[in-house]
């Protein structure tokens, strides 16, 4: 049967990202990564037609999948019956921390919302061992990017402070249905590291300011932050004279530090 064939029942949305893995070989290689043990509770994002659900099944009970789309919800449902737990949701807003005790996530992310997803994954992250997802290739390369490169950003920061990336393989658009135009690429989360920051919401927002002018030197993309918070540049001993992808990970959370006994009554 030919994947189109296979697939007519059901035609993927545009508006929810949807090309569906069709390669079991990829399938089971993903599954790998996430060395599940006999205890571990395993999450799905987004199951789409099943081509890693029919190899997790098999933990029943210990497999959750959370599926935004109505009709492949209900099809799984019916397919796998009570033996697993689907939802019918939408993952951005599915509370992560009703599991009682720590879960692996899996999943093929949409292009479109990977950084949403991303960012919900790392306010959960007390309640994550380890994520393994599917992504735009692009996408993969920021994540893990290093200071003085074009990749290295906001994205970059945040997913080295709060978790510990690798990029395990690339994956060709051939074994998608529909075809993306694009490559993708694996990628790995742990979430076993821990980080010294002092406020979260400061270093996010410190991040934010500073990559909001990539061309300028991070002195003047920080003026309209630092006017705002009420903080001198003098008060900190910091190289302001740099751009923002010139500042390494470790140095942004150490600023954010300093930056968090000036600020009265931060959090």
């Amino acid at each position: 049967m030919k994947t189109r064939e296979k697939y007519e029942f059901y035609k993927p949305k545009k508006i929810f990202g949807q090309n569906f893995l069709v390669d079991d070989n990829i399938s089971q290689k993903i599954i790998r990564q996430l060395d599940i043990t006999d205890s571990d509770l395993v999450l799905e994002i987004g199951p789409g037609q099943g081509a890693l659900t029919k190899h997790l099944a098999e933990l029943e009970e210990r497999y959750t999948a959370v599926e935004i789309d109505n009709a492949i919800a209900s099809g799984l449902g019916i397919k796998y019956g009570s033996r697993i737990n689907i939802i019918n949701q939408d993952f951005l807003k599915f509370d992560l921390s009703q599991f009682g005790k720590k879960i692996k996530i899996v999943g093929n992310l949409p292009y479109n919302i990977a950084s949403e997803i991303l960012f919900r994954l790392f306010e959960f992250r007390g309640k994550i061992i380890c994520a393994v997802l599917m992504v735009q290739k692009e996408f993969a390369q920021r994540l893990v990017a290093k200071p003085d490169s074009k990749e290295y950003g906001i994205l970059s920061v945040q997913t080295q402070v709060f978790s510990r990336p690798s990029l395990l393989f690339s994956v060709p658009p051939t074994v998608f249905f529909p075809k993306p135009k694009v490559e993708s690429s694996v990628i790995k989360l742990c979430f076993d590291n821990e980080t010294d920051l002092k406020s979260i919401s400061i270093f996010k927002a410190l991040v934010r300011a500073s990559f909001g002018k990539r061309r300028k030197i991070i002195k003047n993309s920080l003026k309209e932050y630092f006017e705002k918070t009420n903080i001198s540049f003098d008060d900190l001993d910091f190289d302001f004279t740099r751009r923002a992808e010139n500042v390494k990970v470790e140095e942004y959370v150490a600023l954010a530090n300093r930056i968090i006994n000036l600020i009265p009554d931060a959090q």
